[in-house]
């Protein structure tokens, strides 16, 4: 009786600890894909048919730009790189759009560190956590927003070509960002787990 428990209780601690492993390498793995992309986020002025509209014409004229900016570029860091000094001239491009529709919304545009949750675009699945964002705010910034990954290309209806992402992701982060956040729980425990640093912080 005593040995069957023993068996039972070293059984349970090695579930628990495959349990840990398997959740730390996913952890260190979100980790990589976080340092890896560049996220859009562009907000809009408000939440009205027009503003919403607004905001997706300036979202392709910005990935369009992007997609041109970032020919050739193979890393994250080279992509700040290339697009910090043309924030003034995507400014002008959105201000062009804003203009062209009618508005006179200000727009400003910045490369930040931004929180998100899990989100998934079409068949692709970015895990929680903090990402730098190039985040572009049209007039007051009261509207709803939308997100995808500027680098590598992972979403440009505006653009000729979609970067493939293994050109950027290694492997492992590949078959990550391509699991199906319902059947995966890990996805789910590194949110919580994120969320509460972001609360920390």
């Amino acid at each position: 009786m005593l040995f069957s428990s023993k068996i039972k209780l070293s059984v349970c601690v090695a579930l628990i600890v495959s349990v840990l492993f398997s959740v730390i390498s996913f952890a260190k793995t979100s980790e990589e894909i976080r340092n890896d992309v560049l996220r859009l986020h562009v907000i809009a002025n408000s939440d009205s048919a027009i503003d919403q509209n607004l905001k997706l014409r300036v979202r392709d004229a910005l990935l369009q730009s992007g997609n041109e900016i970032f020919d050739g570029t193979t890393n994250v860091e080279n992509a700040i790189k290339r697009i910090t000094p043309q924030i003034p001239v995507l400014e002008e491009i959105a201000r062009n759009i804003i203009k062209e529709s009618g508005f006179d919304y200000d727009v400003r545009i910045t490369v930040s560190k931004e929180y998100f949750t899990t989100r998934t675009y079409e068949d692709i699945t970015l895990p929680a956590g903090k990402y730098r964002a190039l985040r572009v705010i049209i007039g007051s910034g009261k509207g709803h927003n939308w997100w995808c990954v500027m680098f590598p290309a992972m979403c440009l209806p505006a653009a000729e070509s979609r970067q493939e992402i293994d050109d950027v992701l290694n492997s492992r982060e590949t078959k990550l960002v391509e699991k199906n956040p319902k059947l995966e729980p890990r996805f789910k425990i590194i949110e919580i787990i994120e969320q509460l640093k972001k609360d920390k912080n």
